[in-house]
This record gives C-alpha cells, structure tokens and sequence, in this order.
C-alpha cells in the first residue's frame, strides 16, 4: 500500500511532456505586433504611442504569425507600395468656390498633383504644412513646371467651401490649388482610399501624396519637409515616362 502511496505521488510531479509542448506552442505563436510611424518607418515600437520626431500615431505593421489567420501588415487606408491611380475615388467633393468637381476626373486624371490633408480650424502642422504649399507652387511656376496641388479637408462637417475659400486667401493660393470638401461620409470615404483616415482630425498625416497619374507613379513626402525638396520630387514624378 505504502509503494502506491509513493508511486502516484511522484507521477504527480512528473512533467508531462505532450502539455509542455502546447504550452511552448502557445508561447511561440502568440502574436505580438510592431509599431512603426508611417511616415518615419525606422521609428518602431512594441507599444501603441506617437512618433517623436512628426508626432505620427504609430501603426501596427509586422505582426508576427498566430494560430489564427493575421491581419494584412498594412492597415486599410494605408498608402504602401501597392498605391496606384485605380486606389483613387471618383468621389463628388466641393472646391473652395463651392464648384461640385469629381474628384479623379477633376482634380487628378492626367496630371501631377500633389496633395496634403488639412483641416482650417487647426493650430498644429496644417498652417505651416499651408505655407510649404505656398512656396511649393510658387517654386514650381518659376521653374515652369506644370502640377496641381490639393488640399483635401480631414474636418468636412466644419470646412465648408466659405471657410476653404478664406483659408485659401489667407496662404495666396493661386489658380492651380485647389481645396476640398463635401459630404462627411463620401469624404470619409476618399480619405480612406488616401491612406489619411483618422478618428480624431487632429491626429491626421502630415503627409504629402504626390504622383503623376498619366504612368500611375505615386509616392509621398513629409509635409513639413523643405518646400525645394517637394518640388524636386514632383519634377521627378513629372519626368516619368
């Protein structure tokens, strides 16, 4: 009796070899996602947070494999290697003179844009982000370069074209630039095929789109970057044949 006593006590305590595999399984598969700032991707994290150098709200972009199927790296609305013209909406916006435009047809098919996302209440980076515009066009029309700009608005409810239109006189746009706005949910919608949907406007990309649409080339820039540099790119982007 004392020797099954003894026998059942020690096979309590023996590990178990086929619970320690799945428990080193569960462990291994686990997901855990990095963070990296869409606009500065050697800035990354383990941790949800901000970018430190453009205040960016970092984005999840490698999660690792799970026993269940993962998420695209790349979140919906993204702008990664894959954008292209065809990822652009024919959406119905309104210009700052209140002139109903089809925002593909109008604003982007055959040509060089360039565009920003802005809202006019805002104190942050869409004054300065403004100016570079500013100096970018007329940058451009010294050099004889023939681009379009576009500011498209994160805040449609509040930017109607009377408030567009001001704001458009307060940076000297000239004809050329133009600014967007219209209903919230189709707004939402060209945002997200933008890789610039946010939950709170002031958490919107300081990011420039640029592209020419004609051999569907299209990357991004830093919106505060150096108004020469902008250009730069966009003559580029021009040149592509």
């Amino acid at each position: 009796m004392l020797l099954k006593v003894i026998a059942i006590s020690l096979f309590l305590f023996i590990p178990i070899p086929g619970l320690i595999t799945a428990q080193s399984t569960r462990k291994h598969t686990a997901r855990r996602v990095i963070y990296a700032c869409p606009m500065h991707p050697d800035v990354t994290s383990t941790k949800r947070g901000r970018c430190p150098k453009c205040k960016m709200e970092l984005r999840p972009v490698k999660p690792e494999p799970s026993p269940s199927p993962t998420p695209s790296a790349t979140p919906p609305g993204d702008i990664g290697l894959t954008f292209n013209s065809a990822r652009i909406p024919n959406t119905r916006v309104l210009d700052q003179n209140a002139k109903q435009l089809n925002f593909y047809d109008d604003l982007i098919k055959g040509k060089t844009v360039a565009i920003n996302f802005i809202f006019t209440t805002c104190t942050t980076v869409c004054p300065p982000m403004s100016a570079t515009f500013r100096k970018v066009q007329q940058t451009a029309l010294e050099r004889g370069l023939d681009i379009r700009l576009v500011s498209v608005s994160v805040d449609p409810v509040v930017d109607t074209p009377e408030r567009l239109r001001a704001f458009a006189e307060k940076f000297k746009a000239e004809e050329g630039w133009t600014f967007v706005t219209g209903d919230k949910g189709e707004m939402d919608s060209l945002l997200l095929a933008l890789g610039a949907s946010v939950t709170d406007k002031n958490d919107h990309t300081p990011m420039i789109l640029l592209g020419n649409d004609m051999v569907d080339y299209w990357t991004r820039a830093y919106g505060l970057s150096p108004p020469t540099r902008i250009v730069d790119l966009m003559t580029e982007a021009a040149s592509r044949k």
